[in-house]
């Protein structure tokens, strides 16, 4: 499954026959995206140098599919580079058929299931891009006290990252009243508007929240720097520390592919960062 050494079913051990769709099964690696995911799983690419930590990844994709090629793959790849062991999720949709927690259900368990498996004995962060960004953050905020979350495998096991890379994510202004578009009509599907309205993590962080690094393009179209501005103002509040990087001229979605422009330093000042915080080999 999209090259991954492992690929494990989430909830259960069922066959992963059919666990997700992609739009384009002839597509090159890096141009995957998933369309719809019955199953979630956890596919998972090693480093040719261990350093005993594990990154997890969250692709965007507006929680309706997952960029996973560009922003789920390609970021794998160059975090084994570095030596983590590197987990992409291909994780449920808020739907009628999955309900508003399923996400954040799915990225919970994954963040379990590492922990579990012994690949990230000296910590484990997470690395989330545009919509995955808004699920990264959320595993550093507190779960709706009403929602009901499923039995896990891994009882015992923590699901805070030690370190938190976020970027281009909407945090928090697809919000009902906390948009910055005046009048912005609901996101379909309902389930999913009703998620973002539930999930404001930047409202509802954990106190003394992990280490993190935020990258966002300035003039983003799709969404509203704000968000940024958001995030670093209430980690620094709960009591954790924070890197934020603005780039004035930046497409939404720049990831790891956009070599003339300058955003593309930002995974060298993320591995920089990371060095910092102690969580990468000097």
């Amino acid at each position: 499954m999209l090259n991954a050494d492992t690929a494990w079913p989430l909830w259960d051990d069922a066959s992963l026959e059919g666990a997700f769709t992609l739009a384009d099964p002839a597509a090159a690696l890096e141009a995957a995206v998933v369309t719809a995911v019955m199953r979630p799983v956890l596919l998972g690419y090693p480093p040719a140098r261990p350093n005993g930590r594990a990154m997890l990844i969250l692709g965007g994709g507006g929680y309706t599919q997952l960029m996973a090629g560009r922003e789920g793959v390609q970021v794998a790849q160059w975090l084994a580079a570095l030596g983590y062991h590197a987990f992409v999720l291909i994780h449920r949709f808020p739907n009628a058929g999955h309900g508003i927690a399923a996400p954040l259900d799915d990225a919970m368990e994954a963040m379990r299931s590492i922990r579990a498996s012994g690949h990230a004995d000296s910590g484990l962060g997470v690395v989330g891009l545009s919509s995955g960004g808004h699920l990264a953050a959320c595993l550093a905020a507190d779960y709706p006290a009403e929602w009901t979350a499923p039995a896990t495998r891994h009882a015992g096991e923590a699901t805070r990252p030690d370190v938190l890379v976020v970027g281009y994510a909407p945090i928090s202004t697809n919000a009902r009243g906390r948009t910055t578009v005046a009048d912005k009509p609901p996101l379909p599907p309902a389930e999913k508007q009703a998620m973002y309205d539930r999930l404001q993590p930047d409202a509802q962080l954990i106190a003394n929240p992990p280490p993190a690094f935020i990258v966002y393009a300035g003039n983003d179209a799709v969404v509203p720097v704000e968000n940024a501005r958001r995030l670093h103002v209430a980690l620094i509040a709960a009591g954790g520390a924070a890197e934020l990087h603005v780039f004035a001229d930046a497409p939404h979605g720049f990831a790891l592919d956009t070599p003339d422009m300058p955003v593309s330093i930002w995974p060298r000042l993320c591995e920089a960062w990371l060095r910092q915080v102690g969580f990468l080999q000097a």
